[in-house]
Formats: C-alpha cells, sequence, structure tokens
C-alpha cells in the first residue's frame, strides 16, 4: 500500500545518476525483529497478563481485542517508539500486524493513536494495583523457570521522572530541582528481572510507599516459595525506621545505605587516619572497611553499621551501611556495592523502553504506561537472556535492539505461508542464528 504523502525526495549520490526517495513500499517494515519479541512473549505471557487486568471501556463488539491493543503498544515500545503517535502509521506495518495476530496484507489495520490513548485512559486506581499485581505473578512464573529459588534478592530504588506539563502527581522537587515524578523500581538483584514498579508522587520522600510495597511483595513471595529467604538492598532514601522494624519482624535481611552525620563520621574517623597514613606514605588511594553499633536519635536500638574509610587522590571519602549481615564488613560492604547494577537496569529501562515518557495527563493513566514500559524491558530481557545463555556477551537494551530488531525486511503474505525477506548486508546475522538455533525453541 502507498503511504507516501508527500513529493518523493532527491539526492545527489556521488555516482553518475540521482536518487530518489519516497515512502511507498507498503510491504516492508522497520523492525525485521519483531518475531523474536513475539516469541519473548510466548515465553513469558507479559503482554497477556496485563491485558487481563484491562477493564473493557467500550460498548458493542470492539473491533480491537484488549490483548492485541496492549500486545501493540509494548510491542511498538520495544522497537523504539514511544510516542502513542507513532500508531498512526505503525499500524498498518505488515511484520506488526503479523506479531498482533493479523495477516499482513489482507487484515484489518491495528490500533490508531486515538484507540491507544483510550486504553491508557481506561484504568483506575484498582486496576493500576491488579495491573502491578499481574507484572508481579509474571517474574514470579519466570524466576522458578529452573525450580524454585531458595533465596532472593530484592533491589529497591526510586528514579526521577521529569514532567513537561501538568500531570497529575508532578511537582517540584528540590534534590533534583525539577517537577517531575519519582517511581519506584524493584528488582531481582540476581537475575535482573523487573518485579514491580510503581508511580509516585514527584515531591514525596524516597521512603514513600517503600513498607507497602515490601509487604506486598514478601508475602507473594512467601506465598510461591514457602521458606525462601528474602535479602533486601537499597540507598539511602530507605534507611528510615519503619523499613527497618518491617523487614526485622518480617525476617527479611537488609543492607541499607545511610547518609553521613557528624556521628557516623566521628565513628569512621580512626578508619579514615589509618587510610591517610598508608596513602601518606605509598602514594596510592588507600582503604579501611570496619564496623561499629551505632543508634540514631529515632532509633530504638543500636544496629550494626559497616563502615568504609578511603583516601582518595582527590581527597577522604565515607560511606556507611546498616545491616542485619553477619559476614565480615568487608564482604558486607561488597555485596551492598554490588547493587550498582541495578542502576544500569534502571538506565535500560529508562534510555531503552523510554519509562520516563509518562506524558499522559492522568495519574492513574501513567501508571499504566510505566507497566507497558516495563513489559516492554521484560521482551527485551528474555530475548537478551536467551542471547547469555548462548554465551553472546551482555548487551545494553538499546544495543540489543539495534543489532537484533531494527532490520528492514519485505512481507509477504501468501496462500500457503508468509515470508519475511531481511536485509542481507545486515551485521545481526549471526544473532538471529544463534536464536534460531537455542536449546528448546519451539517453532
Amino acid at each position: 500500500m502507498d503511504q507516501c504523502a508527500t513529493a518523493p525526495m532527491r539526492f545527489a549520490p556521488p555516482i553518475d545518476r540521482p536518487l530518489q526517495a519516497s515512502f511507498d513500499a507498503g510491504g516492508l517494515t522497520s523492525d525485521g525483529g519483531l518475531v523474536w519479541l513475539r516469541e519473548a512473549e510466548d515465553d513469558v505471557g507479559v503482554c497477556a497478563a496485563l491485558a487481563a487486568e484491562v477493564p473493557e471501556w467500550r460498548r458493542g463488539t470492539p473491533r480491537h481485542a484488549l490483548r492485541t491493543l496492549v500486545t501493540q503498544r509494548v510491542f511498538q515500545i520495544a522497537c523504539g517508539y514511544e510516542d502513542q503517535n507513532d500508531a498512526t502509521t505503525l499500524r498498518r506495518d505488515p511484520l506488526l500486524k503479523l506479531v498482533c495476530g493479523r495477516l499482513p496484507g489482507s487484515g484489518h489495520d491495528l490500533a490508531s493513536q486515538p484507540t491507544i490513548s483510550r486504553l491508557e485512559n481506561a484504568v483506575n486506581a484498582r486496576a493500576c494495583y491488579r495491573l502491578a499485581w499481574a507484572l508481579g505473578q509474571v517474574y514470579l512464573r519466570a524466576r522458578e523457570r529452573d525450580g524454585a529459588p531458595t533465596r532472593i534478592v530484592l533491589d529497591l530504588d526510586g528514579t526521577d521522572d521529569p514532567t513537561h506539563g501538568h500531570q497529575e502527581g508532578s511537582a517540584y522537587h528540590g534534590y533534583y530541582d525539577q517537577y517531575q515524578y519519582l517511581p519506584l523500581l524493584l528488582f531481582d538483584g540476581e537475575t535482573d528481572q523487573l518485579i514491580t514498579a510503581v508511580r509516585r508522587r514527584g515531591d514525596v520522600h524516597a521512603s514513600h510507599g517503600v513498607v507497602a510495597i515490601l509487604k506486598r511483595v514478601v508475602r507473594g513471595l512467601r506465598a510461591r516459595w514457602p521458606g525462601v529467604q528474602i535479602a533486601l538492598r537499597a540507598d539511602s532514601g530507605c534507611a528510615v525506621p519503619a523499613v527497618y522494624a518491617f523487614c526485622e519482624q518480617a525476617e527479611v535481611e537488609y543492607t541499607i545505605g545511610l547518609i553521613p552525620n557528624a556521628r557516623l563520621q566521628a565513628l569512621a574517623a580512626p578508619l579514615l587516619a589509618e587510610a591517610q597514613a598508608e596513602a601518606a606514605t605509598t602514594g596510592d588511594p588507600a582503604r579501611r572497611i570496619g564496623e561499629a553499633p551505632y543508634q540514631a536519635g529515632s532509633w530504638r536500638r543500636a544496629r550494626r553499621v559497616v563502615i568504609k574509610a578511603e583516601q582518595l587522590v582527590k581527597g577522604p571519602n565515607t560511606r556507611f551501611v546498616v545491616t542485619t549481615r553477619t559476614d565480615e564488613a568487608a564482604a558486607v560492604y561488597a555485596w551492598y556495592t554490588a547493587r550498582s547494577e541495578s542502576e544500569n537496569w534502571i538506565k535500560d529501562l529508562k534510555n531503552a523502553c523510554f519509562a520516563d515518557r509518562l506524558s499522559d495527563h492522568r495519574f492513574e493513566a501513567n501508571q499504566f504506561r510505566l507497566l507497558l514500559h516495563g513489559a516492554a524491558y521484560w521482551l527485551l530481557d528474555t530475548v537478551r537472556r536467551w542471547l547469555a545463555q548462548l554465551t553472546v556477551p551482555r548487551m545494553q537494551l538499546d544495543t540489543l535492539r539495534l543489532r537484533l530488531i531494527k532490520i528492514g525486511g519485505w512481507v509477504r503474505e501468501r496462500a500457503e505461508a508468509v515470508r519475511l525477506h531481511l536485509a542481507s548486508s545486515h551485521p545481526g546475522q549471526p544473532l538471529w542464528h544463534l536464536l534460531a538455533t537455542r536449546p528448546g525453541r519451539r517453532e
């Protein structure tokens, strides 16, 4: 189908004839790798899980099933089209139609932007709760593929999400110096799988809602896997008595960063003096790690605090973590710093899956939108996980998309089959062959 609305564009390449370009090749797709996203969805079922919790707002017989709408939206995000308006032309993409369950040529077009917008605004607060629970169930099923785990590490972090309009819940945050949301993200610290994502107002404290979310997650984990050990890692935003008290009552091991203060710095002073003396002798940075009991004024009792004191070229550097772990101090601190990997997962979610593009007006619509972007993360990360099992080095999700998904292709619908012809010069061919021959793949 000719989709060209403008005259052909003209170019002057370094050859003896001109080049003309126009958007009129209706049987082509820019995203040949959609077939792998379809296989990932068949494997984890994240789109189906979310669609099952979306309220039906339409009357009569709708043209697009809720599952098709959610799948279309999530696949678009995973391919790099985060804007609702992108559906205006992408709804005719032959391969996107195919992976959403329609014939690429003769099948009806997918949903347009207004329908996608109404989908995102169909939810209320109760539906958002069910949608978040549905995403958690996807995690539970995927996590136990190789057997029920005996230990789960929860990496919890908040992140800034700038707003650029009058979205409900947008507020100014002094630390970030911007109007924003402050979503809370929870990952499995050993597998990088997203467990849940919760939209929060932009001006709340970093610990806002943490205990309520932990209660639901811990209850869900232990209902699924009785006796599972649970450990929490979090930065100083979660360093509040309510979090400690819940973890201690629920027997959740925790290691949480602390904001330095005068009393903590006094505890670190002897270690820092040792590190400075060594650095002065060797001319190299020096580090000491120790521990001490510490009780803040708002705490009912003293707790174990691990101290890192370091003398760097640029000056002294001290860090503190409060913990219920019992291993030696250096091991505790090393384990805590491993949570820095979760920053890369957040980067993938925000940069590659556009989770900070939450521009709906309603607060609940943006919570749903956050989960849709989380679903795109699940699909791309599932493909990355398959490649890792085939010894392919780990890639950022935007790199994965560029190498595997963004491949031009010609989709031909025939009576006996649909054939996808891909760009023969694309360097991602080896990855395709690996995925096509991976153990356990269902054709």
